[in-house]
């Protein structure tokens, strides 16, 4: 009897866990790969970095209903200083796009979708902030997409922390591609 219930349920447990997986939110890049060192390009440029100092490319499929905004977060939580580093935050990305060209985190180029606000990081400046970690250790670098229920009111100067808690209190999907770097 036991069998016969496994044998009836399990084909059902399946269908259930695939198709719930099949409108996953999905994070991907034609510049960092999962669990791969990323390269020079992605490497700030200042506090003995050398870097050019370029956001990736970044793409991302599967949003689901109810989206109504997305948010790009690029965060090192292997950086010495008790709290981790954000290296990009940017809100309110509109629905209609799927990804961001390759330097999108550099305001100066103008290339985030009109609506979008980029926030200070942790280097104090708003935008994009590469990687820099202390030479001769691998820090990891998780760039997260959120879809988000709403979009976000924040205050213009808005505190990492202050970002943080509205995007994950308002995200109702997110997908992360964690990358590394290490300087010698």
């Amino acid at each position: 009897m036991r069998t016969a219930l496994i044998k009836r349920t399990l084909p059902l447990l399946l269908l259930a866990s695939a198709s719930s997986m099949a409108g996953a939110l999905e994070l991907s890049s034609t510049d960092i790969t999962q669990g791969q060192v990323m390269d020079k390009r992605q490497e700030f440029q200042g506090f003995g970095c050398s870097g050019d100092n370029l956001s990736p490319q970044l793409s991302w499929t599967g949003a689901p209903e109810g989206t109504r905004a997305f948010a790009i977060f690029a965060y090192d939580p292997d950086a010495p200083t008790g709290s981790g580093w954000w290296h990009w935050q940017a809100v309110n990305i509109p629905t209609n796009v799927t990804g961001l060209p390759a330097g999108a985190g550099d305001p100066s180029q103008n290339l985030m979708p009109k609506g979008s606000v980029q926030l200070n990081n942790d280097y104090g400046v708003k935008g994009f902030g590469g990687a820099c970690p202390p030479a001769g250790r691998v820090h990891r670098y998780q760039f997260t997409v959120h879809a988000l229920s709403q979009t976000l009111e924040l205050p213009e100067n808005a505190s990492a922390a202050l970002t943080g808690y509205m995007v994950n209190a308002h995200s109702i999907a997110s997908s992360t591609v964690e990358a590394l770097y290490r300087r010698d």
